[in-house]
């Protein structure tokens, strides 16, 4: 049984088939074969967020600017939302939305004003600066992501795309609330 590498004097998390193993002694019902990939994705989504996170922390930035940043990215020209459409798109309260924007707004990569149309209507908007600094985060994610999949085949790629997107679906239809955030853990 071998264990992760970690810190020394860190208790350090099991491989994956001693950890399937562990599950299987206590609960012989288990299936091996779907608690492998449910580890393995989750275990996986961890290892990139922190890998993500260490490379915008070198870019100036957090995780949390940087999904903001996308946000209003993937809407299109001019880059413009509402703080309570950025924290539904999020998974956010609005409160948790707010102290974002002030970090953004305070860095110079969104604006915050009053829409015109509607004094009462806010609306935050992304920077030149902000659309540079999502522009630096994409490159830098480009390059983990190629590195990440360099032993898979075109094929391969394109096989594993599919299958997570099954499995995306999945969620989605049986967990339709499941994009945001549990109440009880913000």
């Amino acid at each position: 049984m071998t264990a992760a590498p970690g810190s020394a004097g860190a208790p350090q998390e099991l491989d994956l088939d001693a950890q399937i193993a562990a599950y299987q002694r206590e609960f012989p019902e288990v299936d091996p074969q779907v608690e492998k990939v449910v580890t393995a994705l989750g275990r996986l989504n961890r290892r990139m967020n922190v890998a993500y996170g260490r490379q915008l922390v070198d870019l100036g930035i957090s995780n949390a600017e940087w999904e903001v940043l996308k946000a209003l990215v993937v809407i299109g020209r001019p880059y413009r939302l509402g703080p309570g459409d950025l924290a539904k798109r999020l998974g956010l309260t609005p409160a948790a939305m707010t102290h974002r924007i002030d970090r953004l707004v305070a860095e110079g990569l969104v604006t915050r004003e009053r829409d015109e149309a509607n004094r009462v209507r806010v609306i935050v908007e992304l920077t030149e600066a902000g659309r540079d600094k999502w522009l630096q985060t994409m490159r830098m994610a480009a390059a983990f992501e190629d590195d990440l999949l360099q032993d898979l085949s075109p094929p391969e790629r394109a096989t594993l795309g599919d299958i997570l997107i099954r499995l995306l679906r999945r969620v989605e239809t049986s967990q339709p609330d499941a994009g945001g955030r549990l109440e009880d853990l913000d």
